[in-house]
């Protein structure tokens, strides 16, 4: 499993780095943090078993469309289970089993290559509890659409694009089944345009409402930069995505950042 390659765009663009804390907490699969698979790389908390970070690679230019039929759900058998959410959690209620590395950034190279792609989205470590019709539900699409919007966008080179995406863990996350349900998640999109590295974060909020039955009341997504991402995570961004961030301005009180109503807002 070659994983993700920091120097996919041509320039090291690095991985995330963990915390002191952000490592402790950790999952290790032969000595190290970082778990690869094809295509894409992600670390495992071990107190909220979900990953706290993943960073994928899509070669825009070879895309292969690929049929996710008969792929199941399973475990990563190099993970302890015991560090892992499954099908305990999605059984007979509202929640979909979401990819954070969309299950067709990956599928691109020689068709073997991509077909071991495709098997590999299906890890539990590259899902997290997402509401039904998660993608669908957030302003028209807008959050799952965020590689194919800068691919479509922008003159990228090589059609090459780096993702950095996961689950934001917050303290007062609410618990069902015993799990406490993240109601935000990130995401920083890094490409290369005329050969000059640019990366675009993104954070989404759900307002997880948990009833009787479960049910979300409402979704937004906000373009922020990376150091407020870093802010509500355990890792860090490498020092190049931080000077190639396209957020003009940060914005430190959430109430004067005004949320994301189409792709044509982005600042890419």
């Amino acid at each position: 499993m070659t994983g993700f390659d920091a120097k996919f765009l041509g320039t090291d663009a690095g991985a995330p780095v963990l915390t002191e804390s952000g490592a402790a907490d950790a999952v290790e699969v032969n000595g190290t943090t970082t778990i690869d698979y094809t295509h894409f790389s992600l670390a495992m908390s071990k107190s909220r078993k979900f990953a706290s970070w993943v960073a994928w690679n899509i070669d825009g230019g070879d895309l292969k469309a690929l049929s996710r039929n008969g792929i199941p759900f399973v475990k990563d058998p190099r993970v302890p289970a015991g560090f892992q959410t499954g099908d305990e959690l999605y059984r007979d209620n509202r929640l979909d089993r979401g990819h954070v590395a969309r299950r067709a950034d990956l599928c691109w190279g020689p068709k073997d290559e991509a077909q071991r792609a495709n098997r590999d989205s299906f890890f539990f470590t590259n899902i997290t509890p997402q509401m039904d019709d998660f993608n669908q539900s957030t302003k028209e699409g807008l959050w799952g659409r965020l590689e194919d919007a800068v691919l479509a966008d922008v003159d990228v080179d090589d059609l090459k694009v780096s993702v950095y995406g996961g689950p934001v863990f917050n303290a007062d996350d609410r618990l069902f089944r015993g799990v406490a349900l993240p109601r935000e998640f990130y995401k920083a999109i890094a490409f290369v345009v005329d050969g000059e590295l640019r990366c675009s974060a993104f954070l989404l909020t759900q307002n997880l409402v948990l009833t009787e039955a479960l049910d979300l009341d409402e979704f937004r997504v906000f373009q922020v930069s990376l150091t407020e991402v870093e802010k509500r995570t355990s890792f860090t961004f490498p020092a190049e995505l931080h000077a190639a961030d396209t957020a003009s301005v940060q914005l430190l009180d959430e109430s004067e950042r005004a949320p994301l109503d189409s792709l044509s807002d982005i600042r890419w």
